[in-house]
């Protein structure tokens, strides 16, 4: 019931661009790289394979002098093509790391697009950070904008050592974007295995959060990203982009300094906040998710 419940709700909330604004192929020295996207040199491209049995591009912009790395799921009608230019400004303002990724069935992402799949897309995309770039929980914040939230908080809820979160224009739940309810519905996208929403996912998230929202947002209306931020254990203070709408915060000259004072501050509280002990990654299925490079003669496809 679970999966049909999803596929249906599928429908309503992911909308991949259509074509993708990419492709994936293969140099002759064995890179992957996306024709038409800026070559960069400290850009590398790969494909993962997630437990739903799907093969995921995934892109990791590195800054020589990173402080952090941020794991970035992007919002609902945008593929890898279209964000290369705003990795490239995070990159070099907030001094970090990137990590993103497409969502299966998005850009050349193969499969579908469901609540489950992003589930399984985002685990595969941090076990990749976890054994190829040894990328710890310490150094790891989750970024999910819009209906990247879904996925950001279904692994925020899971990692207890993580160094924050930034929700940006997010979401309670899929059926709250159309209808103001208060209630819980069986058939609700962007809810868990365990039956639960965002709403329900944000109070097991153990780590500094910072909540992003625009006031005229057409799409997500201002009050989800509100509820969220007043549901978060570890608050830090919100962006409310005046005027802002659901696509356009990265044009206000407050979303960046706002990014990078978030990034300031959790910088000093690694130096005079001791790393939590706890044990290792909960819930995360390494079998099931390989971290794959094309490599001169590989056979790969």
């Amino acid at each position: 019931m679970g999966n049909v419940t999803s596929n249906v709700a599928a429908k309503f909330a992911f909308f991949p661009p259509d074509p993708p604004t990419y492709d994936v192929c293969r140099e002759d020295d064995g890179r992957l790289v996306l024709p038409g996207v800026s070559a960069d040199k400290n850009m590398d491209v790969h494909l993962l394979e997630t437990k739903g049995g799907n093969q995921i591009v995934a892109t990791f912009w590195k800054h020589p002098f990173a402080r952090f790395t941020l794991l970035y799921s992007h919002g609902n009608a945008a593929d890898l093509g279209q964000m290369h230019d705003l990795f490239i400004e995070l990159r070099a303002h907030l001094r970090v790391n990137i990590m993103s990724y497409d969502y299966s069935g998005y850009g050349a992402s193969s499969g579908k697009p469901s609540e489950f799949n992003t589930y399984y897309d985002i685990e595969a995309v941090y076990n990749c950070l976890k054994e190829y770039y040894e990328v710890k929980q310490e150094d790891l914040i989750l970024y999910g904008q819009s209906v990247g939230s879904g996925p950001t908080l279904h692994l925020g809820s899971r990692l207890q050592k993580l160094r924050g979160v930034v929700l940006h224009s997010a979401i309670l739940s899929g059926l709250r974007v159309l209808y103001p309810v208060k209630m819980t519905f069986w058939f609700d996208i962007y809810k868990l295995v365990y039956y639960l929403q965002n709403i329900d996912k944000i109070r097991l998230v153990n780590c500094p959060v910072l909540v992003m929202h625009g006031t005229n947002d057409d799409i997500v209306d201002f009050s989800h990203g509100k509820r969220l931020w007043e549901l978060a254990k570890e608050k830090y203070d919100p962006l409310w982009v005046k005027g802002g709408g659901h696509c356009n915060l990265e044009t206000y000259p407050e979303y960046i300094k706002h990014l990078g004072k978030f990034m300031n501050e959790l910088e000093k509280a690694s130096i005079t906040k001791p790393a939590k002990q706890l044990t290792s990654d909960p819930s995360i299925d390494l079998k099931h998710n390989k971290c794959l490079r094309w490599k001169k003669g590989s056979n790969s496809n």
